[in-house]
């Protein structure tokens, strides 16, 4: 296995000084180290977690613009669909040329048991680089290797002015330092939040979760009251998309209370959509944000959500904010608002604790199987 501590060492040894990405399961001690020597004035590296991939390249590419050194990019294989554009009008050599390292968690690799979000994102990840063509490699576990392989991908990137890819199978990387712990934001936990939103929910709202945790958790939470899942559509990848999601649920049935639930990590992936529903929702949708200010389903690094005001910026988006809630006796003084009864879509931040429960499940329901059953409860409303 590759320490990651040594790894960075080498990074910064061949001149690679700046990261930024988003946080991945498969990358979370990577992530963890970076964020320890980051956080040391001494360590040498700075460090952002940015909003999106996308913005991730972006950075990259003004650190070498500043610099003349090339940035690292640490994504999962998912977040490769956001930084298409960059990439391929801002990075490749036939337009500026940038180097940079990409750092690429591998989910779904062919032949290794993952969650089905993952499964065809994991046979299009090589293809999709070599389409981009961005020269890839697959990182070696071996630590002699993985030097190797770094230095030939930054030789690479600088000769060639272009961004290359380390793509980094699961147990490559060896346990690291823990990432700095920030205090919680609350003492309430996301299943207790979300057990009391849907209970206040009216009998005919739809709801649409972000994926990671949420999903999971809104799915035990049916199976333990012993309730359907037909009316939740649990969105177990396309991060940063349940808000339009649900949005096109609403415009398709404005006569149907519909609830978007995501974490604070989806919400600032996309914040451009919260504008959008503020501007084209109505009176029947409900925003749901719960923020930890973490990415807490690939690790709890931090978000920038616990020093932004979210209520601020969906007020000037054209939501009707409700009171934002951090226990269950908000959450509920909140609703008691008829958030289903106004002109305008109605926005809720609940701030809850990070961490989930260590025997916390997945759905059980295979996707199309849940997509045809909440379509089928759509239709049966009318």
């Amino acid at each position: 296995m590759v320490d990651p501590s040594s790894f960075l060492e080498d990074c910064r040894r061949l001149g690679v000084d700046f990261f930024a990405g988003v946080p991945d399961s498969l990358l979370k001690s990577f992530c963890a180290e970076l964020a320890a020597r980051a956080a040391d004035p001494a360590g040498g590296l700075r460090h952002v977690i940015a909003a999106n991939e996308g913005g991730a390249v972006a950075l990259a590419a003004g650190h070498f613009l500043a610099t003349g050194r090339p940035g690292l990019v640490y994504l999962q294989n998912s977040g490769e669909g956001n930084a298409v554009n960059p990439l391929l009008s801002l990075a490749d050599p036939a337009v500026y040329g940038i180097p940079m390292v990409l750092l690429v968690g591998w989910r779904g690799e062919p032949g290794v048991p993952d969650e089905p979000q993952h499964a065809a994102q994991g046979q299009c990840t090589i293809p999709l680089l070599d389409a981009l063509r961005v020269p890839n490699e697959i990182l070696p576990s071996e630590p002699a290797g993985a030097i190797a392989a770094l230095e030939r991908t930054v030789a690479l990137a600088l000769r060639e002015s272009r961004p290359v890819a380390l793509v980094v199978r699961k147990g490559t990387f060896a346990p690291g330092a823990k990432a700095p712990v920030r205090p919680d934001l609350s003492d309430l936990s996301r299943e207790d939040a979300l057990r009391a939103l849907l209970a206040a929910l009216p009998p005919r709202a739809f709801v649409v979760g972000s994926t990671g945790m949420i999903s999971r958790e809104i799915f035990e939470l049916r199976e333990h009251a012993a309730e359907p899942h037909d009316r939740d559509f649990l969105t177990v990848g396309s991060m940063g998309h349940a808000s339009q999601i649900a949005l096109g649920v609403h415009l398709a049935r404005p006569d149907l209370p519909v609830v978007a639930v995501e974490g604070d990590g989806a919400a600032l992936m996309h914040l451009g959509a919260l504008a959008i529903v503020g501007r084209r929702a109505d009176g029947h949708f409900l925003h749901v944000v719960l923020n930890n200010a973490a990415h807490d389903s690939v690790g709890g690094q931090p978000t920038v959500a616990d020093s932004i005001d979210l209520l601020a910026v969906a007020r000037a988006c054209g939501y009707a904010v409700l009171p934002s809630a951090s226990t269950l006796e908000g959450i509920a003084a909140a609703l008691a608002e008829s958030p289903f009864e106004g002109s305008r879509p109605s926005f809720l931040e609940i701030r809850v604790r990070k961490g989930a429960r260590k025997d916390l499940g997945r759905p059980t329901v295979a996707p199309v199987a849940s997509k045809t059953a909440f379509m089928a409860a759509l239709r049966a409303e009318r």
